[in-house]
Formats: C-alpha cells, structure tokens, sequence
C-alpha cells in the first residue's frame, strides 16, 4: 500500500512539507497530525513528502521529520505492520490479538486497522503483505464481530479534520481530497 496522506501541499506558496511540519506551522491540529501519521505508520513506514525517503519511525525520529512528543504513539502504530512483541512470552502478535489482551486500547487499534484498510488491506504481520478484510477474518486475525464492524463503512471513526472546509471525516474521506504530488506521485493534504 502507497495511497496514504503523506503531506501538505501549500498551493499558494507552491510548497510542499511533512505532517509534522505542517502542525509546528499551525496548519494541522496536533490530533489531525497525529492520526496522519499513524496511518502512514501503520502502512509500513513514514514518508519525508520533500525528499520522497521512507523511515521507520525511529530513523524519522533521528531524521526530524517527527518530534519527540509522537514518538512512543507512532512506534505504537508502526507495531501494526511489524507486530507487538507479547511482553510475558515473547511471541510476535498481530495487533488485534495485542487489542485483545488489553496493550492497545480498542479504539486506537481500530483507526490504525481503518488506516490500513484505507491504504491497500490489513497488514498481516507475520507474511508482511496486505489482505482484504474477510481473508484477514478467515485467516483468524481477528473476530467475526471486529470484521463485521470494519466491513460497515458507517462505523469508520472521523478523526481526521480537514484543514481546507473545517469538517471531521474519515481518513478515508479525507484521502479522497488529496492531491498527487507531480514529483513523486504522493498524495498530499
């Protein structure tokens, strides 16, 4: 999955910048900020939209494109692709299992399993490759109950503020209103 929100695009200025960027500047709210950046987390990687590098969330860390201050949230997320480690047997599990025992708060897993269905598919952790929703089901990644909720497109969180008309949307609403980067074919805000 690419499809992701991976900047902000300044038409006037014609200037392009980082999620985080964008929120120092004041044109994102720090929630909004957040939530794009765990979506690109969850997808496998953060983007720099000026230099089209793709980093883990420590290398961006290191690299300035996050603060400090997201830090700990978006390792959070970036466990959607890579798995959690299960703190008393040492096993890699896959994010709903991690909701289910109680590491990650049920709401927070279900915007970063939206983002990834927003993206391409869920990621499925151990084979590193992206599913639809009802093979991720079969295949046991999480319940009936979770895949009959994320099938709904009614129940989609709207977490996502759009900066141009002032509504909260979903993240899939809101990547709808991007706009393809000329240079790297990025989708940005």
């Amino acid at each position: 999955g690419s499809n992701f929100i991976a900047g902000v695009f300044i038409q006037t200025m014609n200037k392009k910048m980082s999620i985080y960027d964008a929120m120092m500047r004041g044109l994102l709210t720090p929630g909004t900020a957040l939530v794009l950046l765990e979506a690109q987390a969850a997808s496998g990687f953060l983007t720099n939209p000026v230099t089209n590098e793709k980093l883990s969330v420590k290398e961006a860390l290191t690299a300035g494109l996050i603060g400090r201050d997201f830090y700990e949230k978006l390792l959070s997320a970036e466990g959607a692709v890579t798995g959690y480690t299960e703190p008393y047997t040492g096993h890699r599990i896959s994010l709903f299992q991690a909701m289910k025992k109680e590491f990650i708060v049920k709401e927070h897993a279900i915007r970063l399993l939206e983002a990834q269905i927003a993206t391409g598919g869920i990621i499925d952790p151990v084979h590193c490759h992206r599913v639809p929703v009802e093979v991720a089901y079969q295949r046991g990644y999480f319940d009936q109950e979770m895949c009959q909720f994320l099938s709904n497109p009614k129940n989609q969180t709207r977490s996502c503020f759009d900066p141009n008309t002032h509504e909260n949307l979903t993240y899939t609403q809101l990547l709808r209103r991007c706009v393809p980067d000329p240079d790297t074919g990025l989708l940005m805000l």
